[in-house]
């Protein structure tokens, strides 16, 4: 059901002017039509820049400086559409041509000039994405920053039981808010459930993907039986490929500490065992995600005791230019086994920084553990 229009006049200020017959025409076009408000704007600003150009000629020029315009532009590309947009600038042209005409020339320097034209592209630049994204103002900007939220929220594990300890810690290339590797997780009783995804790219080149993932793969989580296969059906329905996506899949039960993982050509998951001292490589494997019809996962079961830890990590964390993976896999175990005197908590963003120095790529390292 849709809303009636707020009026964009009193009732009794409209009946007043509705008594003129030479404003009738004007309010009309005032109050019809869906971009009445974007109309007023551009005559407020019209006016404006219009009032400036008179007073800087006719008054003074240090109190009605033509340089307020520039403001004025700016505004202008943040609220009106682009074509309303040319019609300010126009507007702006023809006061800086009469302050000219009364002035001179020598008080429109080329410094001002340039300057004009400068925030005219600028404007003109911000008008066409607003225009292409259908928002007004900086309400893109705050869409991004709501999606980033969104992202950053489903990267939370769930509350775990006070005899459980996890970390997860999340590092974009150059900086980004945005970037390839996320993390999706559900708990629902004693049974947690997390996937950790790694998007083709980097930094806000993967975001954008990354952010469609997250939801579709947040869906799937806990909804099938099969995560893995059912993320890659998807994947392969879309028409255009866009690079590959590997993933790995954790089911851990809380009570008894079993486990199963399943890999879609993702870096293996390693696990502490306490009792030996030492880290183990697990098994499982599968082909990257979208790649064939039908996934067939090699799973990886066990059970975490006291004392045990589970590590996911993204290929981020391992590879480096010129180096062998298997390499940055060794060097990542032994970069791990200084967390065992230290606790896995404190030392996981230590790992993080210590294993991608010297390297710009997004890093992801989860770690679940039973004290």
């Amino acid at each position: 059901m849709s809303s009636r229009p707020v009026p964009l006049l009193p009732p009794a200020l409209r009946a007043f002017l509705v008594r003129i017959p030479l404003l009738v025409p004007i309010v009309r076009l005032l109050r019809r039509g869906p971009l009445a408000r974007d109309r007023n704007l551009l005559i407020t600003l019209i006016l404006l820049t219009l009032l400036i150009g008179v007073l800087a000629a006719r008054v003074s020029m240090e109190w009605f400086s033509p340089a307020l315009m520039i403001p004025i532009t700016l505004v202008a590309g943040l609220q009106l559409r682009l074509n309303s947009l040319v019609k300010l600038l126009c507007a702006v042209m023809a006061s800086l041509i009469y302050v000219a005409a009364v002035r001179g020339v020598d008080y429109i320097g080329p410094g001002l000039l340039v300057t004009f034209g400068f925030t005219a592209v600028l404007a003109a630049l911000m008008a066409r994405t607003r225009g292409k994204l259908g928002v007004q103002g900086l309400r893109g900007d705050a869409m991004l920053l709501e999606l980033r939220d969104r992202l950053r929220s489903q990267s939370d594990l769930p509350p775990l039981p006070k005899e459980w300890g996890s970390k997860v810690v999340l590092k974009q290339a150059g900086g980004s808010s945005f970037g390839g590797d996320f993390l999706v997780s559900i708990r629902e009783g004693d049974t947690m459930e997390l996937a950790l995804v790694d998007v083709s790219g980097k930094g806000v080149d993967a975001g954008t993907r990354a952010l469609l993932l997250s939801g579709t793969f947040g869906g799937l989580l806990g909804s099938v039986d099969d995560f893995l296969p059912a993320c890659n059906t998807y994947l392969h329905r879309q028409r255009e490929a866009e690079g590959f996506v590997t993933a790995v899949h954790l089911r851990l039960n809380l009570v008894t500490g079993e486990y199963v993982i399943t890999s879609a050509g993702h870096p293996p998951v390693v696990k502490y065992e306490s009792g030996a001292g030492t880290w183990r490589v697990s098994t499982a494997k599968g082909v990257v995600l979208g790649v064939v019809p039908d996934l067939h996962c090699e799973a990886d079961q066990g059970m975490l005791r006291k004392g045990d830890a589970l590590m996911l990590y993204t290929d981020g964390l391992i590879e480096q230019p010129g180096r062998d993976i298997d390499a940055g896999l060794d060097r990542l175990l032994g970069e791990a086994e200084r967390l065992v005197p230290s606790g896995f908590r404190d030392g996981a963003r230590n790992l993080v920084a210590s294993m991608s120095a010297g390297h710009n790529d997004d890093c992801a390292l989860i770690l679940i553990w039973r004290p």
